[in-house]
């Protein structure tokens, strides 16, 4: 009995390392090749193959998804389907290509013959070839094998007012929209199914991207053939009531569909671009609950400002932040608390993205001549008690705003900037006075989204975070990573969390809005009044392991440190003693620094101590290149470590942060600071420990501390001073008293060196 040849004999010594004998002797009687008889039969996979010749050639293993356009125009289609190989990458000298044979000498010379380059050959398995190869000669038969795998069923799409999408025609021929059809249905039913709230659609040079915005980010879903980009562009044209044959120009329009039931908006933009026409679809889903404030996942301390400000019978609202960072969420849950009141309230929006039973929901309409304006104005006459407007765009918009707040209305609305004091600018910018805005705006919510950790997946990173982290984060705090899992579809992340930073209107922000200073100035005394910056909140999510410190990183930027900026002033003040070089060390930490002294950035204060001997200047520099006063932060709570060392910073100096007794002695021998401040009450080593041990040691004997305490009482007080303790400051405290109190310390200190 002779022996069948196969066309692939040189992989029998391979599979034989794979396979069992009796598998190996069916093999030799099969009809096919080797290769797709052993997977075809289920005796192992293509990937085990392609393993097993990549460690027996040494050859790396091709990534099909790399390929490039330039490589498939430099093959033809006929060489590459005789050698059943897939071009991959070209260079001036050099072919990448994916075979399943890389014995094929005959493939090689004809390739290089016909391109006149070297071929270099990587492995892929022979089905992953064929379909590449489709993918890039045929593509229309790639188009034909998504419309097979997708359910037709599962997609019904009606518009508002036509019925089918199907009844669209995208041209002569409607037979062959069909498909076309359908392929939009899939990738508009898929995106809603996934929680987009946007699709991208994007002509590359050699394919179509299909992205969708999920929990804020991009994730790439699906490349299409470069052939179906127009129809699928015009298809989506039609649906929203565009213009198909403009081509040149960008264009905005709408749909309304209705997919298993629910009602679902979007809102379509196309752009012109170098390879083609870009399409974003916004989807608004007018069926979805809204939420309550309190499953925002804001902070306590945060919503318990956010709930003082809608609690308000007039005034403006603000609510900021940039495109896509949940505003609109939040004045829907506002209002849904406001209803309960039993008020009557109306919104003007573009577009309404929720519907909300009982409160009355104006569209804009432009081309009618509504818009935010005109509606606004109709609205004040139909006796609300709170007003929504989707935006503050215009000055006609904002005056009109500004003044149904004053006229004893509420009036919650949106901007787009930054952070909360930069709104104040941005008002004034459009066009309102500066009085107007003090005496109308009640607060402002700036607002950011971070994902949140998937609670099925999240685990304890054993990463260590960057030194700079440590004035935030405590060095013991665990953190978390995201992992993946089915649950967040290996993402490591389900669902956002909102970061706030809610300023409400003191009467010290008020007069710096009336005076109209800086937005630096107001958000100073925002921050004296106890705004939280969204750096702050979002540290507090990340210690709390509801997100990840990356995550964070994302969406906001670290706080510039007042030490890393440059020092570029000269001026001195008239109390700052001239050079003296004698004077340089002392206070225990083997130098002194000059009192009097601040940053350039630090905002001028009129503060006075001791009948205006000692005056809190601006924009100075050490004298003769000495250091800025350097001050050791002992507190066990971040959150007010950081509110802390903000203000300190502010005041001019260099800041050091520990939070426990162990870590501040550990810290004192390390940074040497100029000062302690400490509270009483923490771990490992409590305060009056730590006062002991400084006292008791030489070279600290004379270091200033300044106690801080929750509870001041006599005891305590008595307790602390007999230890040691400098100055004792009982929580809470003023922040000015505390930076005058401790410059004051420090200046004693240096008059008692120069005696």
């Amino acid at each position: 009995m002779s022996v069948r040849s196969h066309r692939d004999e040189w992989l029998w010594s391979t599979l034989e390392r794979l396979l069992q004998g009796e598998d190996l002797d069916a093999l030799r009687d099969a009809e096919v090749g080797f290769w797709e008889g052993a997977v075809s039969r289920g005796l192992t996979t293509d990937d085990a193959i392609v393993s097993a010749l990549s460690a027996r050639f040494r050859m790396p293993i091709a990534d099909l998804s790399e390929a490039t356009l330039a490589a498939k125009n430099a093959v033809s289609e006929a060489l590459a389907r005789k050698y059943h190989v897939a071009p991959l990458r070209v260079t001036d000298t050099v072919l990448e290509i994916a075979t399943a044979n890389p014995n094929d000498l005959d493939c090689e010379r004809a390739l290089g013959f016909a391109t006149g380059k070297s071929v270099r050959m990587l492995l892929a398995s022979p089905s992953a070839i064929a379909e590449r190869l489709d993918d890039c000669y045929r593509p229309e038969q790639v188009l034909e094998r998504l419309m097979d795998a997708t359910d037709e069923a599962e997609v019904q799409m009606l518009t508002d007012n036509e019925g089918s999408t199907a009844d669209f025609d995208l041209g002569a021929d409607k037979a062959s929209a069909r498909p076309i059809i359908k392929l939009v249905d899939h990738i508009i039913s898929e995106g809603i199914s996934l929680r987009a709230s946007d699709i991208h659609l994007e002509v590359q040079e050699g394919a179509v991207q299909v992205t969708y915005r999920i929990d804020g980010v991009l994730r790439p879903n699906t490349t299409l053939p470069r052939a179906v980009g127009t129809p699928l562009v015009s298809r989506i044209k039609i649906m929203s009531g565009l213009d198909i044959a403009d081509r040149l120009r960008p264009q905005d329009g709408r749909a309304r569909v209705s997919i298993n039931g629910r009602r679902i908006d979007l809102r379509v933009s196309t752009l012109p671009a170098s390879t083609g026409e870009k399409v974003v679809i916004r989807i608004l889903d007018t069926t979805a609950s809204v939420l309550q404030l309190d499953t925002l996942g804001v902070q306590a301390e945060d919503l318990e400002r956010l709930t003082q400000l809608i609690n308000l019978r007039e005034g403006i609202i603000l609510v900021t932040g940039p495109t896509g960072s949940g505003k609109t969420t939040t004045l829907y849950a506002a209002l849904k608390t406001i209803q309960q009141r039993g008020v009557n309230i109306v919104t003007v929006e573009d577009p309404v993205e929720y519907k909300l039973n009982g409160i009355v929901q104006v569209q804009v309409n432009e081309k009618a001549g509504l818009t935010f304006a005109t509606a606004l104005r109709s609205i004040l006459r139909q006796d609300p008690d709170v007003v929504l407007v989707g935006e503050v765009r215009d000055r006609e918009t904002a005056g009109i705003a500004i003044q149904a707040s004053l006229t004893g209305h509420l009036v919650l609305s949106t901007l787009h900037t930054i952070d909360a004091a930069s709104s104040v600018a941005r008002l004034l910018d459009i066009g309102i006075e500066s009085y107007k805005i003090g005496a109308a705006l009640k607060g402002i919510v700036a607002q950011r989204l971070v994902r949140r950790l998937c609670a099925s997946c999240k685990q304890v990173t054993d990463t260590p975070i960057s030194p700079r982290m440590h004035r935030w984060i405590p060095r013991d705090s665990p953190l978390f990573k995201p992992v993946g899992c089915d649950d967040c579809a290996g993402t490591g992340y389900l669902g956002r969390l909102a970061l706030m930073e809610v300023l409400v209107t003191t009467p010290e922000v008020e007069r710096r809005i009336s005076a109209g200073e800086s937005a630096e100035r107001i958000a100073e005394a925002a921050r004296l009044g106890g705004m939280r910056s969204l750096w702050a909140a979002g540290i507090d999510h990340v210690i709390s392991g509801l997100t990840d410190l990356d995550e964070l990183l994302r969406v906001v930027e670290v706080p510039v440190l007042r030490e890393e900026t440059p020092q570029v002033s000269t001026r001195r003040s008239a109390l700052t003693p001239a050079p003296n070089p004698a004077v340089r060390s002392g206070m225990g930490s083997g130098r002194h620094n000059v009192i009097g002294e601040s940053r350039p950035s630090a905002p001028r204060s009129n503060a006075s101590f001791a009948g205006g001997a000692f005056e809190l200047v601006e924009d100075l520099i050490p004298v003769g290149g000495s250091a800025l006063p350097k001050i050791l932060l002992v507190e066990d709570e971040a959150p007010l470590r950081a509110v802390l060392r903000e203000l300190l910073e502010r005041e001019g100096f260099v800041v050091t942060e520990a939070a426990d007794g162990i870590s501040a002695m550990e810290e004192v021998d390390h940074a040497q600071p100029d000062a302690v401040i400490l509270d009483l009450n923490i771990p490992r080593l409590d305060g009056f420990g730590v006062l002991t041990r400084l006292r008791a040691r030489m070279q600290t004997s004379r270091l200033p501390v300044i106690v801080l305490t929750a509870v001041g009482d006599e005891d305590n007080e008595v307790r602390a001073f007999e230890c040691g303790a400098n100055d004792f400051l009982a929580k809470p405290f003023r922040a000015r008293a505390l930076a005058a109190r401790l410059k004051a310390i420090l200046k004693r200190e240096l008059e008692l060196v120069r005696r």
